[in-house]
Formats: C-alpha cells, sequence, structure tokens
C-alpha cells in the first residue's frame, strides 16, 4: 500500500512533455520580445546620434563660412598695366541656381607650420560639386594660402559638408539696403566695384534624417570692412 501512494506521489511531482513544450515556447516568445526591444531601442539610438552627428558637423561648416567671410577684404593697390598684376582681390558671389559660389579674398588663413611663408591672407572658395563617389552633392571649399592673380581657381579643395540639395547666398548692399543675388568687385558699372556686402545671408538645405523631406538652415556672417583698402588715401 505504501509503495503504490509513493509512486503516484512521484507522477504528481513530474512534468508531463507538454508543460515542457508550452515553458519553452512562452520562454521564446518572452526572449524575442525582449530582444526586438533592445534591437529598436539600439537602431533609435544609433539613428538619434547619426542626426546629433551631421547637425554637429553642420554647425560648425555654417560657423567657419561666416566667420570667413567676415574678414572678406578687397584692395585698391593694383598694378594698372596688367602684364605686371601679381596679386588681384576679389569678392565675386555668382547666382547657380541650386547652388551658389562664392570666390573672395580674407584674413582668414592660419599658419600650420613654423617660419612658413605665409601671411593671414588666402583665397576662398564655397561651391557645390558632384562627391567623388557619385551620387550626391557635396558642399566645397577652396583655400590657397597666397593670392595671385587668380582668386578664382588654384589651392587645395575639401568637402566642408556631404549631402547637400540647396547652397544659396545672399548680398545686404549697404548703399542701397537692399539683398542681392550675386555680388562682383572686378565689374565697373554694373558690379560693385571695391566694396563689399555689409552682410552675407548663407542657407544650406539638406535631407532630413528620414530623408522623407528636406530642411533648410543658415545664418549670417557681418563684414566689416566693406570698402576697398587704400593705404595711400582712404576715401571711400
Amino acid at each position: 500500500m505504501s509503495a503504490r501512494m509513493n509512486t503516484r506521489g512521484k507522477r504528481r511531482r513530474g512534468v508531463t512533455l507538454i508543460e515542457a513544450m508550452v515553458a519553452i515556447l512562452i520562454t521564446s516568445i518572452i526572449g524575442t520580445l525582449v530582444w526586438g526591444g533592445f534591437d529598436q531601442t539600439s537602431r533609435n539610438k544609433a539613428r538619434v546620434e547619426a542626426g546629433l552627428d551631421r547637425f554637429h558637423t553642420l554647425r560648425i561648416a555654417l560657423e567657419r563660412m561666416s566667420r570667413e567671410i567676415s574678414m572678406a577684404f578687397v584692395s585698391t593697390h593694383i598694378n594698372e598695366n596688367t602684364q605686371l598684376q601679381a596679386v588681384r582681390t576679389v569678392f565675386i558671389g555668382t547666382d547657380r541656381g541650386g547652388g551658389d559660389r562664392l570666390d573672395f579674398c580674407s584674413f582668414s588663413h592660419q599658419r600650420l607650420y613654423r617660419n612658413a611663408h605665409e601671411s593671414d591672407q588666402n583665397e576662398i572658395s564655397y561651391f557645390v560639386t558632384n562627391h567623388p563617389d557619385g551620387g550626391r552633392k557635396v558642399l566645397a571649399r577652396r583655400e590657397q594660402a597666397r593670392i595671385d592673380d587668380d582668386p578664382e581657381h588654384g589651392g587645395r579643395v575639401q568637402i566642408l559638408f556631404d549631402d547637400v540639395k540647396d547652397f544659396q547666398l545672399e548680398y545686404l548692399d549697404p548703399a542701397s539696403n537692399e539683398w542681392l543675388r550675386t555680388w562682383n568687385t572686378t565689374q565697373g558699372a554694373t558690379g560693385q566695384p571695391n566694396r563689399l556686402p555689409s552682410q552675407v545671408k548663407i542657407s544650406i538645405s539638406i535631407p532630413s534624417a528620414d530623408g522623407r523631406r528636406t530642411e533648410t538652415y543658415g545664418t549670417r556672417a557681418s563684414i566689416p570692412i566693406v570698402w576697398g583698402l587704400n593705404h595711400a588715401v582712404y576715401n571711400p
């Protein structure tokens, strides 16, 4: 009698195959849900961090352009003989629809090497071009440490910001207080000889993080030296 009761007790304390399978299934479901939550959180974190890094890069690019444009200048000291012109300063803003271009001279150059035969003067250009790998547009920056007679070419080109949809520049004329789409110090009656805009409005349009829309960011740069430098007689 007692042996039979012990056998029944052992059977009641055991786990059937169906119960084990149900327990494994529940554990698997819970594990899948937990893993899915962690995976989605990790993806969201990576997407947010990528967006923050991209915004930080854009902010640095805007600050750099604003700083360099604010130190722009032109000089009236040009050799009248074109054959002897070795240095020519300009400020040329060209309206190119979805990708404007700006070529100018400034005092923003920083020497990186000791005893380098360089000053704080340089040639700078901002323009939109194709990425070397193709498939998208980039905002490029050209710099030449020495100003020569062709301030629109030469020097080194680097990518300032990747994947740009639009790049727009506007120039505030201090004489008429109007915003203009172009500026050219090399033209006579049709341009702005020997004078610069008092402000430059910069706008950059980029695709959003999800790629569904276009976002536009901008800033303004103020130029203190709006008249051409004339060390002999300064009479704007």
